[in-house]
């Protein structure tokens, strides 16, 4: 019973650490759809910046106005590598692994979820190599 649930745990694992297109394209779109808005943002300001030198310019023809724009684009957030989904996936699967199997749960989730943490890690760097 107990290679049962550590081979079905081993699967579960593997296939937890499967990383999927679809959350890449909707962070894609959302990425893209940011981009357009600043870009519009940033025109308005132009043609707002356009008029009012323009306006400055019929009442003072002497005067020169400089409007610069200095609006910066907010930073992406910093994706989650492989490694360390993997280590959160894989400790979380060992420690309820671990209590589960063990007379004592405290001691076996805690050293299910060390041994899972490392499997987990070691999973996502290999998948992070893979997709280099």
């Amino acid at each position: 019973m107990k290679k049962l649930i550590l081979m079905l745990l081993g699967v579960g694992m593997l296939y937890s650490c499967k990383d999927s297109n679809k959350g890449t394209l909707d962070l894609e779109k959302e990425r893209q759809a940011s981009i357009d808005s600043m870009k519009m943002e940033i025109e308005k300001q132009r043609i707002i910046d356009s008029m009012q030198l323009a306006n400055s310019q019929k009442a003072d023809s002497k005067r020169e106005v400089v409007v610069v724009n200095q609006s910066a684009p907010a930073p992406a957030k910093k994706k989650w590598s492989g490694a360390a989904k993997g280590a959160v996936i894989g400790a979380g699967v060992g420690a309820v692994t671990g209590a589960a199997i063990s007379k004592n749960k405290a001691e076996g989730a805690i050293i299910g979820g060390l041994a899972g943490a490392g499997v987990g890690a070691g999973t996502g760097a290999i998948v992070d190599e893979s997709k280099k």
